[in-house]
């Protein structure tokens, strides 16, 4: 097995799992604020990347602009989500924020089948990002250079936000103890709403970026990649954004080597190594790799 070869596996790894580190961290600003599993969070992925191919492709967006529409899409569609499915429910237990996510992620995949069919769709490639470019004797995709900075800057502004701003504060504050932040006289909607804003765009940042990585979207393309980041947050420590980032990463890259390595029969199995990871992190440690314990929490 030759070290081309193996570079070659590691650049793959770090361009899927930075699709899923986008995700993670999407999901893991909700949960960090709200303690919410937002299990819709890969159908606004689809949503973005659907309306990208449908609507504003058609308008002949120059690609950035289609970027930041689709980023625009989804950041409203999760406050519109927030307003109406989860606003009413702050006071209420996890497990019927949990059952809730369920149902809006089956509403809106229904809703976007009937919408647009089951079949997949062909998304227009960027030149630049599907070009293929020869390093040292690894090809490295425009797209995968794209996903990684993005992965990289959200994760850096979004760390800079939530640690370093007054808004960043006030959702440090909710997120603690929303009783406690009203009485300090903090108004929850607005640090819940950014929250769910904000991760919401990465979503539809990731739903652009994977079609133009892989020339395709559908309307049943949001749960399985929902699911991976899930655990990539998990991995990463959940409620914790760089951890989520790293998770991300870690996910990518153990996929991509179990598929690379073992015999091609295996390959089949990757989702059951994945969910298998996932086990595993649980029982060795529970909060993930940056995450913090319950019990040290503030």
């Amino acid at each position: 097995m030759s070290t081309e070869y193996l570079l070659q596996q590691f650049v793959n790894g770090l361009a899927i799992g930075s699709l899923y580190a986008l995700l993670a961290v999407g999901l893991s600003m909700v949960y960090g604020i709200l303690r919410l599993i937002n299990f819709a969070h890969g159908e606004l992925m689809m949503i973005a990347a659907m309306a990208s191919v449908t609507v504003l492709a058609g308008l002949k967006l120059w690609p950035p602009l289609l970027l930041v529409g689709a980023m625009l899409i989804g950041g409203v569609l999760g406050v519109l989500m927030e307003r109406i499915a989860y606003s009413r429910l702050r006071k209420a237990s996890e497990v019927n924020l949990l059952v809730t996510s369920l149902a809006v992620s089956t509403f809106l995949a229904t809703g976007a089948i009937m919408v647009w069919t089951g079949q997949p769709r062909g998304f227009e490639r960027v030149e630049v990002l599907s070009r293929l470019y020869d390093v040292g004797g690894v090809f490295i995709r425009g797209a995968d250079v794209a996903i990684f900075a993005a992965a990289i800057v959200s994760m850096l502004l979004l760390t800079w936000l939530t640690s370093r701003t007054r808004l960043g504060v006030s959702m440090k504050a909710v997120a603690e103890n929303l009783k406690v932040a009203n009485l300090m006289g903090i108004n929850p909607s607005r640090p819940i709403m950014l929250a769910f804003f904000l991760g919401s765009v990465l979503a539809g940042l990731a739903g652009v970026l994977w079609g133009w990585k892989f020339g395709q979207v559908s309307p049943t393309m949001g749960f399985v990649p929902m699911l991976k980041a899930f655990v990539a947050a998990v991995i990463g420590g959940i409620g914790s954004i760089p951890g989520a980032f790293l998770g991300g990463i870690v996910l990518g890259l153990a996929e991509v080597f179990f598929v690379g390595l073992l015999p091609s029969s295996y390959s089949g199995y990757r989702d059951v190594f994945v969910f298998g990871l996932l086990f595993v992190m649980l029982l060795l440690r529970p909060a993930g790799i940056l995450g913090t314990p319950l019990g040290k929490r503030a």
